[in-house]
């Protein structure tokens, strides 16, 4: 059974910093493009970052440039999502997703077709 599953919310003060971890199961992410999302409450689901298979290239928001990091670990089956310099705006939950399709546009939701549970982050002070 293919699963992904977040960790690493929390509540952070704004200007704090966060590690989300997607770990994947029943698969061999290295394969897979993988994304992560975020949707903040009232709001649509918005793709904030990407690595893609093999090389690993990224790409990321411009919302959440030269603050987030996108990483893997292909020996962890993990993918990773530093955050720092954490505003209120930041605030939401965040997910990952993975594809072996290939993707057009990586940071589109329709993109993907496996979809972790999400975990929250909360930046406040």
């Amino acid at each position: 059974q293919l699963q992904l599953v977040e960790t690493g919310g929390g509540l952070v003060q704004p200007g704090g910093s966060l590690t989300l971890s997607c770990a994947a199961s029943g698969f061999t992410l290295e394969y897979y493009d993988i994304g992560w999302f975020r949707q903040a409450p009232g709001k649509e689901r918005e793709g904030v970052s990407y690595i893609s298979r093999g090389r690993g290239l990224t790409v990321y928001a411009d919302s959440v440039k030269d603050r987030f990091t996108i990483s893997k670990d292909n020996a962890k089956n993990t993918v990773y999502l530093q955050m720092n310099s954490l505003k209120p705006e930041d605030t939401a939950d965040f997910y990952c997703a993975a594809t072996n399709r290939g993707v057009g546009d990586p940071l589109q939701a329709y993109e993907y077709d496996y979809w972790g549970q999400g975990t929250q982050v909360t930046v406040s002070s």
